[in-house]
Formats: structure tokens, C-alpha cells, sequence
């Protein structure tokens, strides 16, 4: 199957967005400045495609041109301006992609409310067909199949991680590899499960926002 390629030079966009990841290319012209920040969730990485960009993280300021990555862990307050002479076009990405995407802070260190926003944000065409009594019943159907996976995989872990143990002092290491194994296959549909109540929680948000929803 075919696959899209992209070129930073004509794809200033967000390229994808799921709750796993949200990766884009993005332009900052001449002497802009974007608003410091932090991500409750997200680790952001920033690859430098063109330009000078001035990152400045958790206070520390460096100056970074094409070819250069640095990167914002989750909580780090960081804040990025051009100070080239030409428009600055980077690579970032931020996962995971869970709305409120970005927290502000106030003065005084405490956080601002959450900002939520319209998937037209992240180059989402949001759903404004799906009445939102739809949308809260799929929230509640996929929080609590979320909760059902978290159950059964924390189960799954307290019987396999007693195998592993009892394997690994047996010496059995086939054993205890059946054990790893299975501990993986139930947390596997746990992270996917949490993943699928994120996609929901994006799109109840970004209706709350929607002033162009005139449904109920």
C-alpha cells in the first residue's frame, strides 16, 4: 500500500494527530516569539529543519540551526523564538496528543485553567454531527473499558509476576519468559484501551469549544 511522504518546504501542518502522537512541521517568521508553556503529559521533541530558533527549557537558553533536535520533557516549561533573519520551519512532535495539550502558568507558579481546543487546531476535522450525548455515552463506554482491561491486566501481573519469580528461582527461564509473555499480552490491550478512552476525550473537548456545533 502506497504511503504519504511529506516536505517540510509545502506541509506546514499538523501531518498526524492521534492520542499516541501528534507530529507536525511548523513555520515561526522573523522576531516571533510563541507563548512559554508546559505539557501535564507530553515529552516534545524539536528537530531545526531551517533557520535559527533560540529554545529556552526549564531556564536554560540555547540557540539551535538545521539539523539540531532538542527536547521538552513532560512538566519542563520551555518556550521557543526565532532569532534568525529568515523564517524559522521545525519538526516537532508531542506525545502522547491528550487534551489540554499545553498548560499556562500564572505569575505566582500556579497553573491557569486548562485551555481546551478545537481539533481544527491540530488539523482535525471535528465532528459536528454525532449529537454530544453520543459523544458523553462513548466516553463513559470507553472509560469503562478501559477500567475492565486495567482490572484484568492487574491481575494478570500479580499471577505472572509470581510465575517469573517462581521460574527464575527454579532456574526455568522458558518459564519465566512464558511469564514475561503473558504479562505483555495483557497490558498490551490496557495501553490500547487507555489509548481509545484519549481519542473520545480529544473529541468531547474539542466540542465543548466548538462555537460552530449548533446541534444538541
Amino acid at each position: 500500500m502506497p504511503f504519504q511522504v511529506l516536505d517540510f518546504h509545502n506541509d506546514i501542518r499538523n501531518v498526524l494527530t492521534t492520542p499516541e502522537i501528534r507530529a507536525r512541521f511548523l513555520q515561526f517568521e522573523v522576531g516571533h516569539t510563541a507563548q512559554i508553556h508546559t505539557h501535564d503529559l507530553g515529552h516534545e521533541i524539536f528537530l531545526i529543519l531551517q533557520g535559527q530558533a533560540e529554545f529556552t527549557i526549564e531556564g536554560h537558553a540555547e540557540v539551535l540551526g538545521p539539523g539540531q533536535l532538542c527536547i521538552a520533557l513532560t512538566d519542563e516549561d520551555h518556550q521557543v523564538r526565532n532569532v534568525g533573519d529568515e523564517p524559522v520551519i521545525m519538526y516537532l512532535s508531542v506525545t502522547p496528543h491528550i487534551q489540554p495539550t499545553h498548560t499556562y502558568w500564572n505569575e505566582d507558579g500556579t497553573k491557569k485553567p486548562p485551555r481546551f481546543a478545537l481539533n481544527t487546531s491540530y488539523d482535525v476535522e471535528p465532528d459536528r454531527t454525532t449529537p454530544t450525548d453520543e459523544i458523553l455515552d462513548q466516553q463513559l463506554a470507553a472509560a469503562e473499558a478501559w477500567l475492565s482491561a486495567v482490572e484484568t491486566n492487574t491481575q494478570t501481573q500479580r499471577e505472572q509476576i509470581a510465575a517469573f519469580k517462581a521460574a527464575r528461582a527454579a532456574g526455568d527461564e522458558a518459564a519465566a519468559h512464558a511469564a514475561r509473555d503473558a504479562m505483555w499480552a495483557s497490558l498490551y490491550p490496557a495501553f490500547r484501551s487507555g489509548f481509545a478512552l484519549a481519542d473520545v476525550w480529544n473529541s468531547f473537548t474539542s466540542r465543548t469549544v466548538d462555537t460552530d456545533y449548533t446541534g444538541p
